[in-house]
């Protein structure tokens, strides 16, 4: 029998779901899904693969106010750390800890466009990986 990945989406809160889902659309690739709009109250991007959680954004009112007590750790596929720090800035991200080293090691903490917080490792590059 195949493994089954019981995490089917991870949710995040969000003022403007389709908003929030283009900018993480942007950062990991995945695609929204063709029946998302802007305006929707729930919006939905997926990685094509199977087994793989996609990422659901569902409008909610209510402001974020505290850290997150859960958080993505993004691990850039291709490039570097620091490439993928910039780049994400650039799309609007900002930098809450800057955890990176002088002997390249370490991680620097962003949050998303309505604050959500993740991190960005060393690039699968940068270990070895690929």
């Amino acid at each position: 029998m195949a493994y089954l990945n019981p995490v089917r989406h991870i949710s995040f809160d969000a003022h403007d779901p389709y908003a929030l889902a283009l900018f993480w659309s942007e950062l990991t690739g995945y695609a929204v899904t063709d029946e998302d709009a802007p305006g929707d109250d729930e919006v939905l991007i997926e990685s094509g693969q199977p087994g793989v959680p996609g990422l659901l954004f569902l409008r909610v009112p209510d402001t974020k106010t505290v850290k997150n007590r859960v958080h993505l750790d993004i691990q850039p596929p291709s490039g570097t750390r620091d490439q993928e720090v910039k780049r994400l800035l650039g799309l609007g991200a900002r930098i809450v800890d800057d955890r990176r080293t002088e002997d390249g090691m370490g991680w620097a903490v962003m949050a998303d466009p309505e604050g959500n917080e993740f991190c960005v490792e060393r690039g699968a590059v940068e270990r070895g990986l690929v």
